[in-house]
């Protein structure tokens, strides 16, 4: 067993998942500005964000049971992992903290409140006395999901709630991951690395498509994910600025 070694998989479909949040992105800047008009909250692209959103939470449950496999395998321990993870959630959850107040002082309206990076943070944290278990998580998981369904019908006055799902009339976000339903996209993602990589290895075989050049551009990408996440936005806004810019110098 090489634990140093990386399942190539994973980091191909967090790499494909990050090229379609590019993709949706490019779509939702044009619609913001103005400059090219879709539908986002319903049809193709809604549920096109959904998927997107759905594939890096399993990853993100699928992750932390490899990366607690890896630990216990080389610590020959469990006792000083928690501090790890809650470092690690709290890092991730800063950096949506980070987004809320750039997205406050920029959009004002629809700022961030409760993002994915806020959810994979708080949910890094509150999965870990579940990350051994396996089929516990597959009924958890669907527990919160029914939860998100009913709640998501609920509106209250106030706006405390907002990280479980509860959200006053008119509430707006331009990214609200609750978690009531998505932390159960979490726990699912759990209950999957547990049975489809037990002490970190494989239960079926996989063609090694690694050495690919696209799929070696891709893991790359999916192994960068959190980097390629912080920074794409403003470069497509960048972008979009110069372009308008060069076309309105063309005119």
């Amino acid at each position: 067993m090489n634990v140093e070694a990386r399942f190539w998989e994973i980091d191909l479909l967090r790499g494909v998942a990050v090229l379609m949040m590019i993709g949706y992105h490019i779509r939702y800047d044009l619609d913001y500005f103005g400059a090219y008009t879709v539908d986002l909250q319903s049809g193709f692209w809604f549920f096109f964000a959904r998927a997107i959103a759905t594939i890096f939470l399993l990853l993100v449950g699928i992750s932390l049971t490899l990366s607690f496999s890896r630990a216990t395998i080389i610590e020959k321990t469990e006792e000083r992992l928690y501090p790890k993870y809650l470092k690690r959630g709290l890092k991730i959850f800063s950096w949506g903290l980070v987004i809320t107040v750039t997205t406050r002082i920029i959009l004002r309206e629809g700022f961030v409140v409760f993002g994915i990076l806020h959810l994979i943070g708080i949910s890094i944290i509150l999965a870990y006395p579940e990350i051994k278990v396996r089929y516990r998580n597959l009924v958890l998981g669907m527990v919160f999901i029914a939860l998100g369904m009913v709640i998501k019908k609920v509106t209250v006055e106030f706006p405390w709630f907002l990280w479980l799902g509860l959200t006053p009339a008119r509430f707006y976000s331009v990214d609200y991951f609750p978690l009531a339903p998505w932390f159960g996209v979490v726990l699912i993602g759990i209950f999957l690395g547990n049975s489809l990589y037990p002490q970190y290895t494989r239960s079926f075989e996989l063609y090694d498509l690694s050495k690919f050049a696209v799929i070696r551009f891709l893991c790359l990408s999916g192994r960068h994910s959190l980097l390629i996440y912080l920074v794409h936005q403003p470069v497509l806004i960048t972008v979009l600025y110069l372009l308008d810019f060069v076309t309105i110098g063309w005119r």
